[in-house]
């Protein structure tokens, strides 16, 4: 949005001891970097069929810091192989589980 970086979609649980003004769990969130940072990755997504997403949220000195990583989306065929194979495995489980 506007040459900035946000994080949509991402669950952040409220703080439990917080007051009636905690924010909503699920608002998207500004992550903060600098410009060449922005420049780049805004670079590598451009390319077609790359999206950037999140790795991992850790703590460091009180500040939550997101890995972002660049990857490529799956194709129908690999989903509906994927969900097949996982289907039998589900299936396997179930007979021998009895």
């Amino acid at each position: 949005k506007n040459g900035e970086v946000w994080l949509l979609g991402m669950h952040v649980s409220p703080y439990e001891q917080g007051s009636y003004a905690n924010v909503d769990p699920l608002r998207d969130r500004k992550l903060l970097l600098h410009k060449n940072e922005i420049r780049k990755l805004l670079g590598r997504t451009a390319e077609k069929g790359l999206t950037l997403i999140p790795l991992q949220l850790y703590f460091r000195k009180s500040v939550a810091k997101v890995l972002l990583g660049i990857c490529r989306g799956k194709k129908a065929y690999d989903k509906r192989h994927d969900i097949a194979k996982r289907d039998a495995e589900r299936d396997i489980r179930r007979k021998y589980a009895r």
